[in-house]
């Protein structure tokens, strides 16, 4: 059983994520995920209504006349939540941690796939794999998922996002849309593997920063623990400032550019502050551009 606090928690999560699932995001992630993926149906005889591109040309020159392929879309999807634990997520400069906003986003796309019948899985990972819930549905189940982001004790530290990259395209053998959530910050390249991995399935990125991230707030020099490694690092002081702007300006662009190479959808997500209208945002660019009217007369 689940201390009192934790379970009360849990609920008042649930509670919130549920009714904005129902009113807004439920809609939106129905129109902008749903369908992507199709199954093999059957082979049969070719027609003029058919698309000359579905013939089938090895079944078509053994039968000795033209036959397609038929496809069904599937009736479900598979999601899997990569979610960094690294001690990095423990940082937060405003009401939450990166961590806490990261468990808050999670459990929103949880349950708006969970109400659209979807199966969900988590990967929690640091620099190794720290737990995997393999993809199921049911709300017992997406429960499961929100107790596990929010109340998970890693072992280690450190980042290894290409790691939880390739483990994803081991595990997962059927196209999935797969959520990265993490600050994107990794001494390993994961360039290679989050291209590879979005050529197999459908990978959204979404970056959770901290304010102090993109601005660091005072001027006068302090000592700062680096969380994932221990070392301590000087902040502050003459000249100190621009030059840290320029280096998040450096990694920012960075990280962008990873993603845009990959052609990984990017959704920045600041810690402390309001997870649903980025993912709102998202979700309309998202139904937009698989609506096939949308690029009508350019």
């Amino acid at each position: 059983m689940l201390p009192a606090e934790l379970a009360k928690q849990i609920r008042l999560l649930e509670i919130r994520t549920t009714r904005i699932v129902d009113e807004i995001t439920g809609g939106a992630y129905r129109s902008a995920f749903k369908g992507r993926g199709i199954e093999f149906d059957e082979v049969r005889e070719y027609t003029l209504d058919d698309d000359v591109r579905a013939i089938d040309w090895n079944v078509s020159a053994r039968m000795g006349s033209p036959y397609i392929k038929k496809f069904v879309e599937e009736r479900e999807l598979t999601v899997l939540l990569l979610v960094d634990v690294s001690a990095s997520g423990a940082f937060g400069s405003a009401e939450k941690t990166k961590r806490r906003t990261a468990a808050e986003l999670a459990a929103l796309l949880a349950f708006s796939a969970g109400s659209s019948g979807d199966k969900v899985g988590l990967l929690m990972f640091s620099d190794k794999i720290e737990l995997y819930v393999p993809p199921r549905s049911g709300r017992r189940h997406t429960l499961r998922l929100i107790r596990e982001m929010l109340f998970f004790k890693p072992q280690n530290r450190g980042t290894d996002i290409d790691l939880a990259l390739r483990e994803a395209l081991q595990l997962l053998t059927k196209k999935s849309v797969i959520f990265l959530l993490s600050d994107l910050i990794s001494p390993v390249s994961f360039a290679r593997s989050l291209k590879l991995l979005n050529r197999k399935h459908d990978v959204v990125a979404l970056e959770i920063f901290d304010p102090v991230e993109l601005a660091w707030p005072v001027s006068s020099p302090v000592m700062v623990e680096d969380a994932e490694t221990g070392e301590l690092v000087r902040f502050g002081g003459k000249g100190f400032l621009g030059a840290l702007e320029e280096e998040l300006t450096c990694i920012r662009r960075q990280k962008r550019q990873i993603c845009r190479d990959a052609q990984v959808d990017l959704v920045e997500i600041r810690s402390g502050g309001d997870v649903l209208k980025p993912v709102i945002d998202f979700f309309a660019r998202r139904r937009k551009r698989m609506t096939p009217s949308s690029g009508a007369g350019k």
